[in-house]
């Protein structure tokens, strides 16, 4: 077996196309044929269990799930077709330094479930950018995070996945490219319209079940006809396309291929940035983006929402052996039962859509259609959330042929390459408002979170570290002395010296000397410093 898979390295599945549409069987058809039907199934299903006709049915599966779906649907909702192309071919390209992406998610699991869900459950939010806006004020800072939001969810997450599943659909089946799209986002778009959150979730679960057990079988298979991990180690540093470009090296394996850990200097992926900067994307992303704290929001319990996240982290560590080492094993060889890697394939795109367009409706419903409309009523709100899935699947589909003139072979890197940018201070804002106590700038310095950086507000008031005055912006007088600042908000002032936070919050303020935690019960939002867990009671 060791001589035949390194024999076939001249010949590899990197050396052109094939005719798989030829090789496609009446068995494979039938394995596509009862996904999508069981999909259908499980997702009227799942719309028929919970109140529909209610926020919190309709966005929220009526805040009563347990926490096997929960943590299938994480799962399910990082496991796009961009993710599983993505990883397959930079896998492929680079070797298995890429599952540090997925691994660095096995720890930020525990710290959305043990940090910040907490926080977010005592709040009573649906959205994150009510977080925020509950946290520091204004309306400014919660718009803005909505339009970012809408805006990632189509230019990095939505119109990647469409491209990506329907390519490997139209690759495999012979199916026009946007033909399979539009079938693929029918049936997606059935489900989620009318179900909601719950029906959401309940099909990730089955989505999960089928990549997990999808993926297994076709990494069993790889593994049988390279001749296991030491042949892949041998074969792979070995495998060159038949096809190549003259004068360059871009076709020649890494010789760090196989070391999880790279050179911070000459490593494509060096340690130090898969250790350290790659945490504060995944903290954006685990802790921060709607798509996934959504679903811990659904919690019947904390406990329901902890163990989900549990079970989520255990799932997150097979990407590197049913997803990544057949993507490498690939390069020399081409593994079969192309039927259940089709159902696999749409299982993560449909899986990871769902998931979007559900958490992008709710989004624009919740914070920008009840900012422009406050009177309105649950029906309508209904309505414009299931409007906005609609519009989200139009939006994205005109932006594929951009993407697919754009976008190298590498689809993950192209995704990471745009978040990379946006995550850090978003990422910085919310661990501001979890953590430090007295960022509570709630009129200008909130919505501003670039001057909140840089020391400076432009609302009127501004802090320089150990200055020893403050001014008031509000015809008042500054204050000058051993107190570190003196700030002002809304002709309100908070002064601190060695007590450690003084608060003003609509009329209301709170004061915090040695005590670890600080809570406001009037406003329902709660913050977390060195506590282990700060509860609000209003509810």
């Amino acid at each position: 077996m060791k001589k035949e898979a390194v024999g076939m390295m001249a010949v590899n599945s990197t050396a052109g196309s094939f005719s798989s549409f030829q090789q496609f069987s009446i068995a494979d058809l039938i394995v596509i044929v009862a996904y999508f039907s069981l999909n259908i199934a499980v997702g009227i299903w799942s719309s028929c269990r919970v109140n529909r006709n209610t926020v919190s049915g309709y966005f929220l599966a009526g805040r009563d799930m347990a926490w096997w779906p929960i943590g299938a649907s994480l799962f399910a909702s990082s496991e796009g077709s961009g993710l599983f192309i993505g990883l397959a071919g930079t896998g492929a390209a680079g070797g298995i330094a890429v599952a540090g992406f997925e691994w660095n998610a096995t720890y930020v699991l525990l710290a959305l479930a043990w940090v910040f869900v907490p926080v977010y459950i005592s709040s009573g939010i649906v959205t994150m950018p009510e977080y925020l806006q509950r946290r520091f004020g204004g309306e400014r800072i919660r718009m803005y995070l909505s339009g970012l939001s809408l805006l990632l969810s189509i230019f990095t997450k939505i119109s990647t996945d469409l491209y990506s599943g329907a390519l490997f659909v139209q690759v495999c089946l012979g199916w026009d490219l946007y033909l399979s799209t539009v079938l693929m986002l029918l049936v997606t778009a059935l489900y989620t319209i009318a179900g909601g959150l719950a029906a959401v979730i309940y099909t990730d679960t089955l989505q999960t079940l089928i990549m997990v057990v999808g993926a297994i079988a076709l990494a069993i298979k790889a593994f049988n006809e390279i001749g296991g991990y030491l042949n892949l180690e041998e074969a792979y540093l070995k495998a060159v396309p038949a096809k190549i470009v003259p004068n360059t090296t871009c076709h020649l394996p890494r010789a760090d291929a196989m070391h999880l850990f790279r050179d911070p200097v000459s490593g494509d992926l060096p340690w130090t940035g898969m250790t350290f900067g790659l945490s504060v994307m995944a903290t954006w992303y685990w802790c921060t983006d709607q798509v996934i704290v959504q679903r811990s929001l659904s919690a019947k319990s904390l406990s329901h929402a902890k163990a989900g996240s549990i079970l989520a982290s255990y799932l997150k560590m097979l990407p590197l052996f049913i997803i990544i080492m057949p993507g490498m094993i690939s390069r020399v060889l081409y593994p079969g039962l192309r039927g259940l890697m089709i159902a696999v394939m749409m299982a993560a795109l449909m899986s990871s859509l769902t998931s979007i367009f559900n958490s992008s409706s709710t989004l624009f419903t919740m914070d920008i259609w009840r900012w422009l409309r406050p009177r309105a009523g649950e029906r309508e709100l209904l309505l414009v959330g299931r409007a906005v899935t609609v519009a989200l699947v139009a939006l994205s589909v005109v932006w594929i042929p951009i993407l697919q003139s754009a976008s190298s072979g590498q689809l993950y890197g192209y995704i990471q390459a745009v978040t990379s940018c946006l995550a850090p201070p978003v990422t910085a804002v919310f661990l501001l408002a979890v953590f430090w106590p007295r960022a509570n700038e709630q009129v200008r310095a909130g919505d501003r979170a670039g001057d909140l950086v840089r020391g400076r507000a432009s609302g009127g008031w501004s802090t320089q570290g150990d200055v020893r005055g403050a001014r008031c912006c509000a015809n008042r007088d500054a204050t000058h002395g051993d107190v570190r600042a003196a700030r002002c908000h809304a002709n309100q002032w908070v002064t601190r010296g060695d007590v450690r936070g003084a608060r003003c919050h609509a009329n209301q303020w709170v004061t915090r000397g040695d005590v670890r935690g600080a809570r406001c019960h009037a406003n329902q939002w709660v913050t977390r410093g060195d506590v282990r867990g700060a509860r609000c009671h209003a509810n």
